[in-house]
C-alpha cells in the first residue's frame, strides 16, 4: 500500500509526519475565551480589530515580529469533521499542523478535524483548461489511524469522481472499468456478467438495460479470505431517462447521479480495503443505462427476475428496484453475513428527510440500531424508516406476483424498500440506504455535486462488525 499512500497524501492536502508547518492550537470556544483573557495586549487588540469571534470552524492567523504568520487558532466544537474542512477554509493557503491546546482532544477527535481538512480540498478539475486551485496542506496529526484515515479519503473522493463524471463518459462500461481498476489495486478477485450470460441468469438487469447502446452488466468483486462476509450492492443507473415513462427535462438535469449508489459502495469497498480489514468483502454493482429505443421495457410488461418472481412494470422510471432485485439474489446466493444496498433509489425519502440525510430500512432491529450508532459517531447522519408491513398489499399485482411500483401514490419509499425486502427476504441480515447522493450547494468540505453519503457510517459500522 506505501504507493497508493504517497499518491493519496499529495492529492488530499495531508502530508506525512515527517515534515513541520505552521501550529495551529485547536480550542474549544470556552478555551478560546480563557486563553485570550491571558493573551498579549496585542493579541486581544487584534483579535479584536479582525471582529473574531470563536465559534466552530472559525480561525484566526497572529503574526510575529517579522510579518510571516507565527501561529494560529482554530476553534472545533461538537461537528469536528466539518469543523476541519471550514477550519482549513478559513487559513491563507499553506502547510500547517494541528497543536491541541487542551490534552483532552482525543485522537478520534483529531483524526475528524483531519478527515474534514482533507474533503475541503477536493475539486473536480477533470474538464476543465485552469489548473486546480492550491491544496492547503496538513501534517497527519500523531496519534491518528493513518490507514483508516486515508482509506475513508480515498474512499470518498472515488465516489465523488465517479457521479461528478458526466453521462457519456461514465457509462456502464466506464464503472466496469473502474470497478477492474479497483480490484487490480488490492489484488481483488473480479467477474462480469454480460451478454447472453446476463439475459439469461440476471433479466431483470437485461430488461431495464437493454435499450441502450452500452449494454448492461453486472460486476462481482470479492477481496480477503478470512472474517465476516460482508456483501455491498449498488444501484449503477448511469443515466435515468424515466423509460418510455419519460422524465420532464427539468428532472433529468442530475440523472447522471442515479449510479450514486454504485459510486457509494465503491468508495467504501476501497476504504475497506485500503484499511486492511479483516472481513470477507463481495461488491455487487447492477449497471445499466436507462434509455429510450424500441426495445425499452414497457409500462404492464410483466418481467422475469433471477428470484424466479414475475414482476409487473408499473413504471419505467421505477428501474432501479429492478436491477438490485436481481444484484440482491444473487448476494443471497452466497449466504452474506450482512449485506446493504445503497441506491438512489426515489423521490420519496426526499420529501421524506431532505436532501441531506439518507433513508435507512434494515430487517433487524439490532443490526439497524448499531449502523445508527455507528452513523452518529462517524458524524455521518442515516434516519430509519420503517418497513411497514401494512403496504406489502400494494405490492400485489393484477397479472404478476408483485407490481414494481406498487397501487398507492404515497410511501413511494417504503414500497421501494418493500419491493426489494420480497427479494433479500425478511430473515437475512440486510439494510437498504435510499441516498441522494448530491450536495445541492457548496460547504466546506462538501462542495456541490457527487456525495458520499452513509458511506462512513457504514463504514463504522463495518469496522466494528461482529458475526452473528
Amino acid at each position: 500500500m506505501k504507493e497508493s499512500f504517497t499518491v493519496m497524501i499529495e492529492n488530499f492536502g495531508l502530508l506525512d509526519g515527517a515534515v513541520q508547518g505552521t501550529e495551529i492550537y485547536l480550542m474549544s470556544a470556552d478555551e478560546f475565551t480563557n486563553w485570550l483573557a491571558k493573551a498579549s495586549n496585542a493579541q486581544q487588540a487584534w483579535v479584536t480589530a479582525q471582529g473574531f469571534t470563536a465559534k466552530p470552524g472559525k480561525a484566526i492567523t497572529f503574526a510575529a515580529v517579522d510579518g510571516q504568520i507565527d501561529f494560529a487558532i482554530g476553534i472545533y466544537g461538537d461537528h469536528a469533521v466539518w469543523d476541519g474542512a471550514l477550519i482549513a477554509a478559513n487559513l491563507p493557503v499553506g502547510q500547517w499542523q494541528f497543536a491541541p491546546y487542551n490534552s483532552d482532544l482525543s485522537n478520534q477527535s483529531l483524526e475528524f478535524l483531519a478527515l474534514g481538512w482533507g474533503l475541503g480540498q477536493y475539486r473536480f478539475h477533470h474538464y476543465r483548461a485552469t489548473p486546480p486551485t492550491p491544496t492547503n496542506c496538513l501534517i497527519i496529526p500523531a496519534g491518528v489511524h493513518t490507514r483508516r484515515l486515508l482509506g475513508q479519503l480515498r474512499g470518498i473522493y472515488l465516489c465523488r469522481d465517479l457521479i461528478n463524471q458526466p453521462p457519456n463518459h461514465m457509462t456502464p462500461a466506464a464503472i466496469e472499468e473502474a470497478m477492474v481498476s479497483l480490484a487490480k489495486s488490492y489484488k481483488a478477485i473480479m467477474k462480469t456478467h454480460s451478454g447472453e450470460t446476463l439475459e439469461s441468469g440476471f433479466p431483470a438487469i437485461h430488461t431495464v438495460g437493454r435499450a441502450a447502446e452500452i449494454t448492461p452488466r453486472l460486476m462481482d468483486l470479492r477481496w480477503g479470505t478470512t472474517g465476516p462476509k460482508i456483501t455491498l450492492i449498488g444501484k449503477g443507473i448511469t443515466f435515468d431517462s424515466g423509460g418510455l415513462d419519460l422524465k420532464p427535462s427539468k428532472a433529468m438535469e442530475m440523472m447522471k447521479k442515479d449510479m450514486g449508489g454504485a459510486a457509494t459502495v465503491l468508495g467504501l469497498a476501497a476504504a475497506l480495503m485500503e484499511s486492511g480489514l479483516d472481513i470477507q468483502l463481495r461488491v455487487l454493482v447492477a449497471a445499466a443505462e436507462n434509455a429510450v429505443s424500441d426495445r425499452s421495457m414497457r409500462p404492464l410488461d410483466i418481467i422475469d427476475t433471477r428470484a424466479g418472481i414475475k414482476v409487473e412494470v408499473g413504471n419505467t422510471d421505477a428501474e432501479g428496484r429492478l436491477v438490485l432485485s436481481d444484484a440482491i439474489t444473487h448476494a443471497l446466493e452466497d449466504t452474506p453475513d450482512f449485506m446493504i444496498d445503497f441506491a438512489t433509489l426515489t423521490g420519496a425519502a426526499r420529501v421524506a428527510l431532505g436532501t441531506e440525510l439518507p433513508a435507512l430500512f434494515c430487517n433487524d432491529d439490532q443490526t439497524a440500531t448499531a449502523i445508527l450508532h455507528a452513523a452518529a459517531a462517524q458524524q455521518d447522519p442515516l434516519w430509519r424508516l420503517p418497513l411497514f408491513d401494512d403496504y406489502e398489499r400494494h405490492l400485489d399485482a393484477g397479472y404478476a406476483a408483485l407490481s414494481s411500483t406498487g397501487l398507492s401514490g404515497y410511501g413511494g419509499a417504503i414500497t421501494a424498500a418493500l419491493f426489494l425486502r420480497r427479494f433479500a427476504g425478511k430473515s437475512s441480515n440486510w439494510a437498504h440506504i435510499d441516498v441522494m447522493a448530491w450536495n445541492l450547494a457548496s460547504r466546506p468540505g462538501r462542495p456541490k455535486g457527487g456525495e458520499a453519503m452513509g458511506l462512513r457510517a457504514l463504514y463504522g459500522f463495518i469496522e466494528s462488525f461482529k458475526k452473528p
